[in-house]
């Protein structure tokens, strides 16, 4: 086993609050100890840490790993891909801190999703991802963005249950555009089955999402992206996930996406515990600009916008989780414990998981990120093992 690691002195955002001086212990793949030190080789009470490394990481702040609900690819690779391909992109982000992923597919045949639904699953239960989120077949033409057309069909239950099935209980989200015939019905389906029915590439009226967070709908996808415009006289999707406290709203906190103004209403709308970033995150990511496939569409990537070759549609994003983070904070101006919460905390509690995850507590995995005071990223943590050794110089 490695040696126990005590990361020492950095500013630490507990659950509780932000410690300064602060230090987590690793022991093994968890987190044994985040109380405040007697001693960097001592618990509480003056029992010795066996083996203790102590890292000095005085000037930084420690963070949870991040958690992307939504993400597509990355490093030149898709999680429509080879299994090959799809951990290319899992390491890609991992090396920018989001140490929980779940892969998120694109619109294409059917029996083609439930084939890639067949190798994620696989992955998935490697603990190599933790689940899958389809987004599309299921989706608007009215507001299908970067998804082929000619390959959206209805969502009705027996179809949705189709890549269920296929996923072989490893399904974590289904993105649907519920006003479609079956939707309502789907959203059930979902509900029933322990699956996240998230609304998005819709064009829902208020009163239709209302009904779909009735049947059992839970997360806004990329809200305000691919939906109906907020409206005075029909206020549609947005009014109605902003204003529900059942629902996570995801956001996209790129520059591209959003204007600022648009993510601080949802900020105080939806407030903090009820905000997921997201990276949409496409091939280009962690790679640089050129042509990639999305799907079965082409995408040109210019300084670092992803947009459609035929039409120009935005074509997901080149994001990754430590930029949104440090946009959040530095020109976005949000507070670091919500930014956390909406890189970490909350997406962990959505899929379920927030007993692993999420946060720096004892009996969690050893997953974090070291940042600067700056909050650049300088160190990844998974499992107890460095992804990004520290940098510290």
């Amino acid at each position: 086993m490695a040696p126990s690691k005590v990361l020492a002195g950095a500013r630490v955002v507990l659950p509780t609050g932000i410690v300064d001086d602060g230090r987590v212990v690793v022991e093994g793949t968890r987190i044994t100890d985040t109380s405040p030190k007697d001693s960097d080789r001592l618990r509480p009470g003056g029992t010795p840490i066996p083996d203790a490394e102590t890292v000095d990481v005085r000037g930084h702040w420690l963070v949870p790993g991040f958690v992307d609900l939504h993400n597509h690819g990355g490093g030149g690779a898709s999680f429509s891909g080879t299994a090959e391909e799809v951990l290319t992109a899992v390491r890609t982000h991992r090396l920018h801190g989001t140490t929980t992923l779940v892969a998120s597919t694109v619109t294409d045949d059917m029996d083609v999703l439930a084939r890639q639904a067949g190798l994620l699953s696989e992955l998935a239960e490697q603990g190599d991802i933790a689940g899958i989120h389809f987004e599309g077949p299921f989706i608007s033409p009215c507001r299908k963005g970067a998804h082929s057309e000619k390959l959206l069909r209805d969502p009705e239950p027996a179809e949705v249950r189709k890549l269920i099935d296929a996923a072989r209980g490893r399904a974590k989200m289904v993105t649907l555009a519920t006003e479609l015939p079956g939707g309502i019905d789907s959203v059930r389906l979902l509900a029933e089955h322990g699956v996240i029915a998230a609304i998005g590439h819709t064009d829902a009226t208020y009163e239709q999402t209302v009904e779909a967070v009735d049947a059992g709908a839970t997360v806004a996808t990329h809200l305000f992206n691919a939906m109906p415009p907020l409206g005075h006289r029909t206020p549609g999707p947005i009014a109605a996930l902003l204003e529900d406290a059942r629902i996570t709203v995801e956001l996209i906190d790129d520059g591209t996406h959003l204007h600022p103004a648009s993510l601080q209403l949802a900020f105080h709308h939806a407030g903090a515990a009820r905000v997921a970033f997201i990276t949409d995150a496409m091939d280009a990511a962690g790679s640089g600009d050129g042509r990639y496939m999305l799907g079965p569409l082409e995408v040109e990537v210019t300084d670092g916008v992803a947009r459609l070759v035929q039409g120009g549609s935005i074509a997901g994003s080149t994001l990754t989780l430590d930029r949104a983070f440090r946009r959040a904070v530095t020109v976005d101006r949000l507070p670091v414990q919500d930014v956390v919460a909406a890189v970490s905390a909350n997406p962990a509690r959505l899929l379920g998981v927030y007993d692993r995850v999420g946060s720096l507590e004892p009996g969690k995995d050893a997953d974090l990120v070291l940042l600067d005071e700056e909050f650049a990223l300088k160190g990844v943590m998974r499992r107890g093992a460095w992804v990004v050794d520290p940098q510290l110089g």
